[in-house]
């Protein structure tokens, strides 16, 4: 019989013994089925790559136009700027 000593517990609560981490090594070896895998909570991908941030400075009358714009758009002001770039670039 296998140890039931819990050597923590998993994300959802249930108990590491070591019956289960020798269930999860074994299937594991067989192959990991991928699709079973939950995905992490987080911002989505954008583009190509990860995406990275670029600080700009906007004087007043700028932002609050961006950010009206935004709210009337029911988006982000980052959505907006974007956009904006990608017209502006000719960028897809």
């Amino acid at each position: 019989m296998a140890d039931q000593t819990s050597h923590g517990r998993s994300a959802t609560g249930a108990d590491l013994t070591e019956e289960v981490l020798e269930r999860l090594a074994e299937e594991v070896k067989e192959g990991l089925d991928l699709s079973r895998l939950r995905r992490r909570p987080g911002r989505p991908p954008m583009g190509s790559g990860p995406a990275g941030t670029f600080p700009v400075r906007l004087d007043p009358e700028l932002r609050e136009a961006l950010d009206l714009k935004a709210a009337s758009e029911n988006t982000t002001a980052s959505e907006i700027v974007r956009a904006a770039l990608r017209r502006y670039l000719k960028v897809s």
